[in-house]
């Protein structure tokens, strides 16, 4: 199987490990080490060498950080993980509720006398060392960049992802290399740039439309890539990796030892443009005044997919959704108690292996029932696997990373009969997700002014969820793409050909979770009559095409609007997966779908 259950970090091995990593910040002097999770290349998910958060403390989350200091040991968590660390880290280290508590507010209340606290300048951005260090001034503690002290008490530390990297083929990419680096080379001459350094894998490999198994769930290669205004590329990624590939990428492109980057950057003419937020502080102090603040190159027109992605992204969607939704018709033959969330997950994935375009899932799938649905990004182990009893709702969020597209898909399934409360709050999270679904917004909106809308039924009951409304999704990349986002935070204009998730949900600790989630295409909305036919609008296409339970919907509290789109969507899902399943399979899909 791609996924396994078993337990990957222990409360218990914490404290010895944050003993020793003390007795390194002694000897270096200093009065505390930063950790966060992240690697040189400043993406979402890393590789097992660079899961030094983890090792320490056994949170496993994809985002956080710790704060280690000589007598207390500081947990940055978001809201998606404040249930999880309760159970993954010891007591001798302080779940910090994040970012509602900054790290510098955390520093003067620990140290009010003043310290130095070290940090590895190749895991922190220049953009995220300024904000702390503004929030430090006056306080008389400083930041000072040393070496990894985690590396140096690991003692098995895995070694560096070596992963063959291969050709995205022409079909699935839309556009050759060639043409990308040309596209993108005009926009760095016109912004007077001489070079850009793309420090994020997934950036670099989709502009050279390669594909790498560097990250687990996430195929792409670690590398950094130094693109010049004339359209070359010098690609610091090692050799061996590259053996399969040299001829697709070229004369054009470069290969050249990792090792060599900073004499490289040391001697490359700027102005050299940098993103503040993903480059390590170790390269751009080598650029120094040659490095000019800008966004990565490749980010804009990376998430604004051309018609041969789409075209994939939706065809990989549709053989996905016939896996899942053979998967939920076996679900519901098997009687309350009798599976287990381990089974629903092997089940899963071994429909989803029949498709030979599968390459990878694109997560852990997260299988929560009961208790376990109201951990976001639960994990099942072969500790905490459950059953599925009569009464509870099951959580299922699950994709695949196929040679055409990747997908990313949630349904709350009905295990048994649903309590009132459960519909009621089911109820609440679809009317958000249909009201997201069935928007049309004036161009020039960005996810922060929208995702709201998906939020309303719930905020009218006093409830709401501590996640974003939905993420970008990548072709064949990275299942959480940036820079769109349906989020308050996200500034970056909606544009077609972008991909985002919309998955709305409500968690009630200790008894369940619900979650309900579509991945939608950006595209132009056609005018209407009366519209005002100067204003550009846009609207969502859905990609996602599997019945959403209808068991736990609290018919009084939908709305006429949004029965008429379920019931509409239902007859797409009946049209376009009916004749890709099973018949037993067939069976259950017409039920599902019909009509309210």
């Amino acid at each position: 199987m791609f996924q396994s259950f078993e337990v990957t970090a222990r409360p218990e091995q914490g404290p010895p490990r944050l003993k020793a990593l003390r007795a390194e910040i002694g000897r270096a002097g200093l009065d505390g080490f930063l950790v966060p999770r992240a690697d040189a290349h400043q993406g979402e998910y890393v590789a097992p060498r660079d899961d030094r958060l983890a090792w320490l403390t056994g949170f496993t989350g994809s985002a956080g950080f710790c704060a280690a200091l000589r007598d207390v040991a500081g947990v940055f968590i978001d809201g998606r993980y404040r249930t999880q660390v309760k159970a993954q880290v010891a007591k001798d280290f302080t779940p910090v509720p994040w970012p509602e508590v900054s790290l510098a507010d955390w520093l003067k209340d620990q140290l009010p006398q003043g310290g130095e606290v070290g940090f590895d300048p190749w895991l922190h951005t220049p953009g995220q060392l300024a904000s702390i260090e503004d929030g430090l001034r006056g306080s008389g503690i400083t930041l000072r960049a040393v070496e990894n002290l985690v590396d140096r008490v690991w003692p098995d530390q895995p070694a560096a992802p070596m992963g063959k990297v291969q050709a995205h083929p022409m079909e699935h990419a839309g556009e050759s290399h060639a043409a990308k680096r040309a596209r993108l080379a005009e926009g760095l001459r016109a912004a007077g740039h001489r070079a850009a350094l793309i420090t994020l894998p997934d950036s670099h490999n989709w502009l050279l439309n390669i594909r790498g198994q560097d990250i687990p769930r996430n195929p792409v290669a670690h590398g950094f890539a130094v693109l010049r205004d004339d359209g070359r590329v010098d690609l610091f990624m090692a050799a061996a990796k590259l053996a399969e590939v040299e001829a697709h990428l070229g004369e054009e492109v470069t290969q050249r030892d990792p090792e060599a980057l900073p004499d490289y950057l040391q001697a490359l003419e700027g102005p050299v443009r940098v993103e503040q937020q993903s480059v390590p502080v170790a390269l751009a102090d080598l650029l120094g005044e040659r490095a000019v603040w800008g966004e990565d190159p490749c980010a804009l027109p990376k998430a604004c997919k051309n018609a041969a992605e789409i075209a994939g992204a939706a065809a990989a969607h549709l053989r996905d959704g016939a896996a899942v939704v053979e998967l939920l018709a076996w679900l519901d033959a098997q009687p309350p108690g009798s599976v287990t969330e381990t089974q629903v997950v092997r089940h899963l994935e071994a429909l989803r292996r029949r498709d030979p375009a599968l390459r990878d899932i694109s997560f852990e799938t997260i299988a929560g029932t009961g208790p376990n649905g109201a951990i976001m990004h639960y994990r099942v182990t072969e500790e905490t696997d459950s059953v599925l009893q009569d009464g509870h709702l099951l959580v299922l969020d699950s994709g695949g990373q196929y040679l055409d597209g990747t997908t990313d898909i949630t349904r709350t399934v009905a295990i048994g009969t649903p309590g009132a409360e459960a519909r009621a709050a089911f109820t609440r999270v679809l009317s958000g997700m249909i009201a997201m679904s069935r928007l049309r917004w004036p161009q020039g909106l960005a996810g922060r002014d929208i995702e709201m809308l998906g939020r309303l039924p719930l905020w009218m009951a006093g409830q709401d969820f501590d996640h974003g409304l939905g993420h970008g999704v990548g072709a064949y990349l990275s299942v959480h793409e940036g820079p769109q986002r349906l989020s308050r935070m996200s500034h970056v204009p909606l544009q077609p050909g972008m991909i985002l998730s919309n998955e709305p949900g409500y968690y009630r600790e200790g008894v369940f979770g619900i979650r309900i989630e579509n991945l939608l295409v950006v595209q132009e909305a056609a005018a209407l009559p009366g519209g005002d036919a100067h204003r550009k609008m846009l609207e969502w296409r859905s990609l996602t095409y599997v019945p959403i339970d209808r068991r736990l919907i609290d018919l009084p509290g939908l709305s006429p609007e949004a029965r008429d789109w379920l019931n509409s969507y239902h007859r797409d899902v009946a049209e376009k997966i009916g004749p890709r399943v099973s018949q037993a399979a067939k069976l259950w899909l017409d039920a599902a779908t019909a009509p309210l």
